[in-house]
């Protein structure tokens, strides 16, 4: 790059061509404001810039917005949350988490919704089955080995306590099964406010899973019935058949 002596001081004459004097001059014409400090515009519902695709703001660390009541987005069709968002941060793999013990439905709450899912499936049969035994044909002989009696129902009340039977096994199916499968809480688990959920997913496991849920307590009973007093110790309060099902019971909040 070439580099310029620099010019030297004095007088030299005016640079040739139309050149304007030397002078105050007037402001050009038109309608411009004069120069100054404005306040800022009224606020309003001004219409919006106009579609397209404007480039990212550039990286850093903004000042949040200043508080206020603002109006809410427009509607529209907004693209879904990512994946997982809002979800519980529990164990992975483990939609319940890993909870206190004191936070699973304890023991005489659960033995209590029992007794109530029991009540209905009394009456149905056992009444049924008094009705029967009322109008039964008894016969009482003496033999060697000393006096007995045999008792035959009717026919009447044998169709009698088989329909009992049936409508107690029908609101069995329809109490732990499809209510129980479908909400997680049986009757009884509705009126103490708990339910059976699936510690995968933390929702009820369905119909199905329900009724095979029924049978496994079957295992609860093999051993004197000790599967049953398990959730007095257990760190999550489980039956044998809840860790076979790999269920838990919580409380309804």
């Amino acid at each position: 790059m070439t580099e310029f002596p620099p010019s030297q001081p004095g007088n030299y004459p005016p640079p040739s061509g139309d050149v304007p004097p030397p002078g105050n001059y007037p402001p050009p014409g038109g309608n411009y404001p004069p120069p100054g400090n404005y306040p800022p515009p009224p606020p309003g519902n001004y219409p919006p810039p106009p579609a397209g695709n404007y480039p990212p703001p550039p990286p850093g660390n903004y000042p949040p917005p200043p508080p206020g009541n603002y109006p809410p987005p427009p509607p529209g069709n907004y693209p879904p949350p990512p994946p997982g968002y809002g979800a519980y941060s529990g164990a992975p793999g483990n939609a319940v988490g890993q909870l206190p013990q004191e936070a699973y439905t304890s023991w005489l709450t659960r033995v209590g919704a029992y007794l109530i899912d029991f009540l209905p499936v009394l009456v149905l049969y056992g009444i049924p089955s008094m009705i029967a035994g009322t109008t039964a044909d008894r016969e009482c002989v003496s033999s060697s080995t000393g006096f007995e009696c045999t008792v035959t129902p009717s026919s009447a009340g044998a169709t009698l306590m088989f329909l009992g039977w049936l409508a107690a096994l029908i609101f069995g199916i329809w109490n732990f099964g499809y209510r129980q499968g479908t909400t997680g809480s049986s009757i009884g688990k509705s009126v103490l406010k708990f339910k059976v959920v699936s510690e995968s997913t933390g929702q009820p496991i369905g119909f199905g899973m329900s009724l095979v849920r029924q049978l496994a307590h079957v295992v609860d009973s093999i051993i004197l019935g000790i599967g049953y007093l398990f959730p007095l110790w257990d760190a999550k309060r489980q039956t044998i058949a809840d860790k076979i099902m790999s269920t838990v019971c919580l409380p309804i909040r």
